[in-house]
């Protein structure tokens, strides 16, 4: 299992995170990635890879 986290206050809203995951995690809620599919990762880390703000941590629990 995965915990994704996005630093909202980094967060540009550019969708790079959205558009690269293989896992559809996230979503744009109010202009900001939210990881509404947590479940769904499958901790490749490509989220973090693309996101040009360094907004995105993933973490095994």
């Amino acid at each position: 299992m995965w915990q994704v986290e996005v630093d909202v206050d980094k967060c540009t809203g550019d969708e790079e995170c959205v558009n690269a995951c293989p896992a559809q995690v996230f979503e744009l809620t109010d202009g900001k990635a939210d990881p509404v599919n947590m479940d769904e990762c499958l901790g490749c880390e490509t989220c973090v890879e693309v996101c040009p703000e360094g907004a995105i941590t993933v973490t095994e629990v």
